[in-house]
C-alpha cells in the first residue's frame, strides 16, 4: 500500500487530500483530467468504491466535474477555492492553537513574531 494510506484517517478523505495537494502544486491543472476511481483504487490498493467516496467529496465541493461518458476534471477556480479552504484550516488548527498555548506561557504576539521570525530564518 501507498504512504497515503498510513495515518489513521478514512481512505476516502486522504485520496481526496491527496487529489487536493495535486491541484495545489498545479500537478493537476484545472480543466485537466484526474485518474479514474479505479486507476486510484489499483495504485493504493483500495475497494473502487473508497476511491469513489473521496472524488464524490470533490465534486459535492466544486473542485471536481464530470464530464458524462468521458471522467472527472479540475474545475476551473478549483486552485483558489482550495487555496483559501486550506488558509482556513491552517489559521484553526495552527494560529489559534500556538496563540492559546503562548497566552498559556505568557508569550506576548511581540515575542511569538520574533519567534516566527527566527524559525524562518533558520531554514
Amino acid at each position: 500500500m501507498g504512504s497515503i494510506m498510513d495515518d489513521g484517517r478514512p481512505i476516502f478523505i486522504q485520496i481526496a487530500e491527496k487529489i487536493e495537494d495535486d491541484i495545489l502544486s498545479e500537478g493537476l491543472p484545472e480543466e485537466s483530467q484526474v485518474p479514474s476511481t479505479n486507476q486510484f483504487a489499483s495504485f493504493y490498493q483500495i475497494n473502487p468504491a473508497t476511491a469513489a467516496k473521496g472524488v464524490n467529496l470533490l465534486v459535492d465541493q466544486g473542485i471536481l466535474y464530470k464530464k458524462r461518458g468521458i471522467g472527472m476534471f479540475v474545475a476551473s477556480g478549483a486552485r483558489e477555492r482550495l487555496v483559501d479552504k486550506r488558509k482556513e484550516q491552517f489559521y484553526e488548527q495552527y494560529i489559534v492553537t500556538m496563540i492559546h498555548e503562548a497566552k498559556k506561557l505568557g508569550i506576548t504576539v511581540d515575542q511569538l513574531t520574533d519567534m516566527v521570525r527566527r524559525g524562518d530564518e533558520s531554514k
